[in-house]
C-alpha cells in the first residue's frame, strides 16, 4: 500500500527539530559517555557500578519509593477521577481548578511546605495522635514514609487526569445496565468499572512511576543525603563528586527504567484494547 505524505505533518517539524536538539542529542551524548573509558568503548562502568552492594540498595530505594508513591496516588486518584467524571457544572469546574492549580506551584515551594507539615509538631503528627494511631508525636520528616507522602502530593494530578479523561468518554449507563441484570456492586466494579478505566489507570501509573523514579528535589529536601536514589546519586556524581562516568552510568540506568515502564504500559494498554 502506497503511503501518502500529509502536509499537515509539517506543522510538527519545528517541535521535532527543537526536541532533537535539546533532548535527543544531549541524551545520546550522556548515554555514550557511560560506555566510554580511557581505551574507548567499555562496559566497565556498568560492571563496577552493579558489583557494589550499595548501588543495589540505591536501585531498591528508587523502585520502592516509586512503587509506594504510585500506589498512594492510585488509591487517592481513582475515586477522585470517578467523582470528577460524574460531577457536572460548577462542581466539576471547582474540582478541576483544585486539581490543576497546584501544578502551577513550584516543586520546591510545595516540598518546603511539606517540611512544615511533616515536623514533630506538624498537622500529620497531630492527626495521627488525635486518632489514636500514635501515642505521642513523631518526626515524619527525613523518613521514607514522609518522602512517599510528599511525592504523592506532588504527583497526584498526573494520576487523576489520565483516569478522568478515559472515564469522561465512558458510557455512565453501563453500570446501571449491569445492576438491572442483577450484578452485585463488587462484580460491577471488577467487570465493568475497572476495565473501562484501565487505559487511564495504565497511563497514570506509567506517568507517576516514571516521575517518581527520576525525582531529585523532593528526596533531597524531605529525606536528605542519607537516603540515596538513582536520581540523587546522579546529581551527586555530577555536582559534588565530579565523576561524569558514574553520573552517566546512573542516568542511563534511570533512563532504561523509564523506557521499560513506558514500553510495558504501552504493551499492557494494547493488550487490554485487543481483549475488548
Amino acid at each position: 500500500m502506497k503511503l501518502r505524505f500529509d502536509p499537515v505533518l509539517l506543522l510538527a517539524l519545528p517541535a521535532a527539530i527543537y526536541m532533537v536538539i535539546v533532548f535527543a542529542i544531549p541524551v545520546v551524548v550522556l548515554v555514550a559517555r557511560g560506555f566510554m573509558g580511557a581505551d574507548g568503548f567499555t562496559l566497565s562502568n556498568y560492571s563496577s557500578f552493579l558489583s557494589e552492594p550499595f548501588n543495589w540498595v540505591v536501585i531498591g530505594n528508587t523502585l520502592r519509593v516509586a512503587f509506594w508513591t504510585t500506589v498512594v496516588c492510585l488509591a487517592l486518584g481513582y475515586p477522585t477521577a470517578v467523582a470528577l467524571a460524574r460531577s457536572k457544572g460548577a462542581v466539576q469546574v471547582a474540582m478541576l481548578i483544585a486539581i490543576i492549580l497546584p501544578l502551577s506551584v513550584g516543586v520546591v515551594v510545595k516540598t518546603f511546605a511539606w517540611q512544615i507539615v511533616l515536623r514533630r509538631d506538624g498537622i500529620v503528627a497531630a492527626i495521627l495522635v488525635a486518632t489514636g494511631v500514635w501515642d505521642e508525636p513523631k518526626l515524619l520528616l527525613f523518613t521514607e514514609h514522609g518522602l512517599v507522602m510528599g511525592a504523592a502530593n506532588v504527583f497526584l494530578p498526573f494520576m487523576i487526569l489520565p483516569i478522568y479523561s478515559v472515564l469522561k468518554l465512558a458510557d455512565p449507563n453501563l453500570q446501571d445496565a449491569a445492576a438491572t441484570l442483577g450484578a452485585p456492586p463488587v462484580f460491577r466494579f471488577f467487570n465493568v468499572a475497572l476495565p473501562l478505566a484501565m487505559p487511564g489507570i495504565v497511563g497514570g501509573v506509567s506517568i507517576v512511576f516514571s516521575l517518581a523514579t527520576s525525582m531529585y528535589v523532593i528526596p533531597s529536601l524531605l529525606i536528605g543525603d542519607r537516603f540515596q536514589t538513582l536520581a540523587t546519586l546522579t546529581g551527586r556524581a555530577f555536582l559534588l563528586m565530579r565523576n561524569e562516568a558514574l553520573g552517566a552510568t546512573t542516568a542511563t540506568i534511570l533512563l532504561f527504567l523509564a523506557v521499560a515502564i513506558v514500553a510495558c504500559s504501552a504493551l499492557l494498554s494494547r493488550g487490554k484494547g485487543d481483549s475488548r
